[in-house]
């Protein structure tokens, strides 16, 4: 029996769906785990690497990253990547109970908001792939506009790296998850890009040396940028709270990584107006969940002030 074009897409589509917010709620744990193990190790006056909940976070982190990579190759970046939302409001849950992390009313709502959101990413982003082969990869990778693009990224990186990070990293949180998050825009499009260059050198009869160098390239600069992500995720975590750092870096991340991966596979090519403005309210209604849940946490506010209601005046 011949498996219908539409419903194996479809199938591919949904184990990609699934596997995304899988890998959110493993994502979301790492910080917490890395956190802890951290500030564990900060007490006893050792080093963080002989932490065995550091360690655990480290392999959610790799099992969170595979699962991602896999989410990628089944489902548009544009629909993966804003579900990473699901992962903070996890980890703030995880942080409230493993780290002692206020989690106020506010915080709780946010994380309903930030669930909601989500869901409305999921309806409307795209559900079709736009680059299904490496000969349509390379082309895109070869756009000016991309390698632009890549550019510019390139120069901030360099420079907050050098000069920015060494100064003003420890005291300023939107220095770590910067450079964290501009590495995403090298991350995810060698995540998609490795699984269409590997169907060319393990699933076809006869040699391919081009797709073999593709395979390789996007293979060293996913194992570069992963490394240097870790370095400053970890550099982060040791100077600021974990959940403040998890939800600055979630919405950069989405941000980038949706510019690049929009500028290099072209997903919202075939998208509707409505749809584009479904995913930006969702977009925002992520965003504010997130603000809710960070900014308002050290507000001593819970429902029995609810009840109260407003004091009344003398």
């Amino acid at each position: 029996m011949t498996l219908d074009p539409k419903e194996s897409t479809d199938n591919s589509l949904s184990a990609g769906l699934c596997i995304a917010v899988l890998s959110s709620f493993v994502n979301g744990s790492t910080f917490v785990l890395q956190k802890k193990g951290i500030l564990h190790a900060q007490k006893r006056g050792v080093s963080y690497l002989t932490e065995c909940v550091w360690w655990s976070g480290t392999l959610a982190m790799v099992l969170g990253q595979v699962g991602n990579f896999l989410a990628y190759n089944m489902a548009p970046a544009a629909l993966v990547t804003p579900l990473g939302a699901l992962g903070v409001p996890f980890g703030s849950l995880l942080a409230s109970y493993m780290l002692q992390e206020n989690l106020n009313v506010l915080g709780k709502l946010g994380c309903v908001l930030s669930c909601a959101g989500a869901a409305v990413l999921i309806i409307h982003a795209p559900k079709s792939e736009n680059v299904s082969s490496r000969m349509e990869l390379e082309e895109k990778l070869g756009d000016p506009v991309f390698l632009g693009y890549l550019c510019v990224i390139l120069l901030l990186l360099l420079l907050l790296i050098l000069w920015v990070a060494p100064l003003h990293g420890p005291t300023n949180i939107m220095v770590y998850s910067t450079i964290c998050s501009l590495l995403g825009s090298f991350t995810v499009p060698s995540s998609k890009g490795l699984g269409l260059a590997a169907q060319d050198v393990f699933t076809r009869d006869s040699f391919n040396q081009r797709a073999l160098c593709l395979l390789g390239l996007l293979l060293v600069t996913l194992a570069s940028s992963v490394l240097i992500q870790f370095t400053y995720i970890n550099k982060a975590l040791e100077h600021f709270d974990s959940s403040v750092f998890g939800a600055v870096y979630y919405v950069m991340f989405t941000t980038l990584v949706t510019l690049a991966t929009a500028i290099l596979f072209r997903e919202w090519s075939d998208v509707g107006a409505v749809d584009c403005l479904g995913m930006l309210c969702g977009f925002v209604i992520v965003s504010v969940g997130i603000v809710l849940l960070q900014v308002f946490k050290e507000f001593t506010w819970s429902w029995n002030d609810v009840k109260k209601g407003p004091r009344k005046k003398d």
